[in-house]
């Protein structure tokens, strides 16, 4: 007789083993011959190699099918575990990044998007730049929810410098987090398409995952942490200088922005801009420019985007 652990990772006990322990009772009728028991996050298995080497597999099957779904039913449960083989999801397996609420399919959708995923794998340090739209904060995003819930980092940080297009937080009622969340509103978007409501709320308020604003960022080391930094292009050379040097060990940043809509005074005072130039050579950071054929908002953004690069050649 042997032991085998297998963790379920940051899901909720009680989605996982059912109220009661309904469907992890369930679970450990369809396997008599092993000895099963839940310890917090952690299922522990006793018995033969190859029974437990079938429970494994059916284990990992129901962990994909919570995280594709976000639940697991007593319905699908035994399905899973009745199932002799599992059928892939046929659309395009390799474009799917993960699997949001409702198990709506999170995809690199154009050329660009899809290279930020490959170059993230090699790299701990991404630029990406590029239009409204174009999805560069968005595929970001999803990369750091996909490597928070394969426990490949311990946190999510998000930020964006204050500067605001023709708006002072000064002037706007409330505390600072009241002025601070409404502009931090497009992150949180992104967040609520991949992340149930209840577990985003328990991650905000353990800070699992964190969205301030780029102030915050001075005098902290940011160790096993996925970053982004949003709307990059409104930081001044130093700002993105002392945002780049909170790297920590294990830490992936990535820095996303738009070189057309740059709020500072002058656009030569972009840290974005002036980044660009020197770090380009370096190891370990790649770029990622988006165009006008990555944007998947409404089809008019696209045209509204290429009515004003036009102008600008004019």
């Amino acid at each position: 007789m042997i032991e085998k652990r297998i963790s379920i990772g940051n899901i909720d006990p009680i989605d996982f083993y059912g109220i009661n322990n309904s469907k992890f009772n369930l679970l450990k009728e369809y396997f008599p011959k092993l000895k099963i028991t839940a310890r917090g996050d952690e299922i522990i298995i006793q018995g033969e190699v190859n029974d437990i080497e079938i429970l494994n597999a059916k284990i990992m099957a129901l962990l994909e099918h919570y995280h594709r779904y976000n639940m697991l039913t007593v319905a699908n449960l035994k399905r899973i575990i009745l199932e002799d083989h599992l059928i892939e999801d046929p659309e395009n397996a390799e474009s799917i990044i993960l699997f949001g609420n409702a198990g709506k399919a999170i995809r690199a959708r154009t050329a660009n998007q899809r290279r930020l995923v490959e170059l993230a794998k090699t790299n701990d340090l991404l630029f990406a730049t590029g239009p409204a739209g174009s999805g560069k904060t968005y595929t970001a995003i999803a990369l750091a929810v996909k490597a928070l819930r394969n426990r490949e980092i311990k946190r999510i940080v998000l930020s964006r410098p204050a500067v605001e297009a023709g708006e002072s937080l000064g002037f706007l009622p409330g505390d600072m987090k009241e002025k601070v969340d409404p502009y931090l509103q497009p992150l949180y978007d992104a967040l609520s398409d991949m992340i149930p409501p209840k577990k985003l709320e328990e991650y905000l308020e353990t800070e699992v995952i964190q969205i301030a604003p780029l102030a915050y960022m001075r005098g902290r080391t940011l160790n096993d942490s996925f970053v982004i930094l949003d709307e990059a292009q409104n930081t001044t050379r130093n700002q993105l200088k002392m945002f780049l040097t909170r790297m920590g060990i294990s830490a992936k940043f990535v820095i996303t922005g738009d070189m057309s809509q740059i709020d500072l005074p002058k656009r030569s005072d972009s840290g974005l801009i002036h980044a660009f130039k020197i770090l380009k050579d370096i190891r370990g950071i790649a770029f990622v420019e988006f165009n006008s054929e990555d944007i998947v908002r409404h089809r008019l953004v696209k045209e509204i985007v290429k009515a004003y690069q036009d102008e600008k050649t004019e």
